[in-house]
């Protein structure tokens, strides 16, 4: 069962404490206390715990300061949308807004190889008005030999170009709980030029010890990507472990799923599972294209495959697109053959905005239809 106490509630109102107080007298009930970022407000919410079958609604909802009761599934507990249509979905994040109704652009380097590299992505990126990036630093690999990032040797010069060019918000992969005092160490450092959410990548979807470490520190935002061999339910409920330790801020993303159906691309496009994850929990959903496509291939319309994975993901609503380019493709160190070139960034970004106003006005179209 999920508390939700009016916006003006605070920790330390009256009415707070005596709500709070009587939840925890509660017998065989916990209680946990969750913080829900909002675009203009805090909101603040109360989960219990246990056997609440027997609690009525009604009686709780009269307690001080109570703006509405939930009874939640068993899956999702917090990310869970619960078919509540108030239930707030998103967050801010220094200064971007993240949330189901809205879209942002993270195109950028798949790994962090060269300072020249860097800045002339971000350069690009600020040139075309755009405020987020990806970059990589800690990179796990199939191969052990193979590169596995710079690490905390690029982060200084990564956040300073950031700042230097405007980028508010930087996806970054991390694979161990140190890789998050690292990047909280180095923003302090240089003075805080920028922001980071930490990418939890798809082999560590189920890395539940990762997971918890990740949940537990409030400072970062989490995009989440799918596990690339497991359901849709199981990649959902690793989720809900980064918000069941206290970080509810979590974006989830689509990459693809590993079969062989998908050839000749890398992964198989799951991406009309848009709709579903934001029917089913609160979380704005990303899509990474580079990673489905893995290649450059193009159809005799002209346009990239990766191009059309994705409009297939905007059109299905998608809020965040996580994308692969590169100054100098060739000389990637990794994954080169799927980034896309420098001078195909306002081409990309323009047929963004053009599918982008296309699921708009599908979306109008069914406002309109529902009302009828």
């Amino acid at each position: 069962m999920i508390i939700i106490l009016e916006p003006s509630i605070t920790d330390h109102s009256e009415e707070y404490q005596q709500t709070f107080n009587y939840l925890s007298q509660l017998p065989g009930i916990a209680t946990r206390v969750h913080k829900i970022q909002g675009a203009q407000q805090t909101l603040t919410e109360i989960y219990l715990i246990g056997d609440t079958k027997s609690l009525s609604a009604d009686d709780i909802h009269a307690l001080p300061g109570v703006e509405r009761v939930i009874r939640i599934s068993e899956e999702y507990r917090i990310l869970g949308r619960h078919r509540d249509k108030q239930r707030t979905s998103g967050f801010e994040y220094n200064g971007i807004q993240f949330s189901q109704d809205n879209l942002n652009i993270f195109a950028g380097l798949c790994a962090v190889d060269t300072p020249e590299h860097v800045k002339t992505m971000l350069q690009a990126l600020h040139e075309h008005g755009q405020t987020c990036t990806r970059m990589g630093a800690y990179k796990p690999r199939t191969n052990p030999y193979s590169f596995q990032g710079h690490g905390q040797a690029c982060l200084p010069y990564v956040f300073e170009l950031a700042g230097q060019y405007g980028i508010k918000v930087i996806a970054m992969e991390v694979t161990h709980e140190d890789h998050i005092e690292e990047i909280h160490k180095c923003l302090e450092q240089t003075g805080q030029p920028t922001g980071v959410m930490l990418q939890i990548g798809t082999r560590n979807t189920q890395n539940f010890e990762l997971l918890k470490a990740v949940g537990r520190q409030q400072e970062f935002p989490v995009l989440f990507k799918r596990g690339f061999g497991i359901t849709l339910n199981e990649s959902l409920n690793a989720a809900e472990y980064l918000a069941s330790e206290g970080n509810s801020r979590v974006i989830f993303c689509l990459r693809g799923v590993k079969t062989n159906m998908s050839d000749p691309h890398r992964n198989l496009v799951d991406f009309s599972q848009v709709p579903v994850i934001k029917r089913l929990t609160r979380m704005p959903v990303c899509i990474d294209p580079s990673h489905s496509v893995g290649s450059r291939e193009h159809s005799p319309d002209g346009i990239l495959d990766l191009m059309h994975a994705t409009a297939q993901g905007i059109i299905s609503g998608a809020n965040m697109v996580l994308v692969d380019f590169h100054p100098e493709p060739a000389k990637a160190l990794v994954d080169g053959p799927q980034a896309m070139l420098m001078s195909e960034l306002d081409w990309f970004l323009k047929d963004v905005a053009l599918t982008r106003e296309c699921y708009q006005k599908r979306q109008k179209l069914a406002q309109q239809q529902r009302t009828a």
